[in-house]
């Protein structure tokens, strides 16, 4: 049986990784990329990168086929368009990368730390409103808050 974190690590070997600053300079570049944000609804309402695109990461392979109710007719276009991913930290972004890859996706590449990364990078993110979101506001957003029970037992 894997471990989240050794699917994780299979998965890189297939999937390439750009930093913030790559992404700045990708977004700069070319203005037909596509920003696709794999979080939840409620996390990318709090904040997100401007423009980009939300589907959740639990409905992404039937948002990328036609006749789905999930159905994203922007992103089943968008095979052979450059594509960011985006989650929190960069792990579900690689997974959802991957599958995009095995779904026939041609320019793909998932954004190393995440959101968490593009905030210490110092770049813009906004809510649900459009408004401009508080750079210590989203390190407090993106500090881990585990409940005791979310922790490995130490026996």
């Amino acid at each position: 049986m894997k471990r989240f974190i050794e699917l994780f690590r299979d998965c890189l070997s297939d999937v390439k990784e750009i930093l913030p600053w790559d992404l700045v300079e990708r977004m700069n570049a070319n203005p037909d990329l596509l920003i696709l944000d794999v979080r939840e609804p409620g996390e990318f309402d709090a904040m997100h990168i401007k423009g980009s695109l939300n589907v959740p990461r639990g409905i992404l392979e039937s948002a990328c086929e036609w006749d789905y109710e999930e159905t994203e007719p922007e992103l089943v276009r968008a095979r052979q368009r450059e594509i960011v991913i985006v989650c929190r930290s960069g792990y579900r972004s690689v997974l959802a990368a991957h599958s995009m890859q095995v779904l026939g996706y041609e320019n793909v590449a998932s954004l190393m730390t995440g959101l968490r990364g593009w905030n210490d990078y110092e770049e813009p993110m906004v809510n649900a409103a459009g408004e401009l979101i508080d750079e210590d506001a989203a390190d407090d957003y993106f500090t881990a808050k585990l409940r005791p029970d979310q922790k490995k037992p130490q026996s």
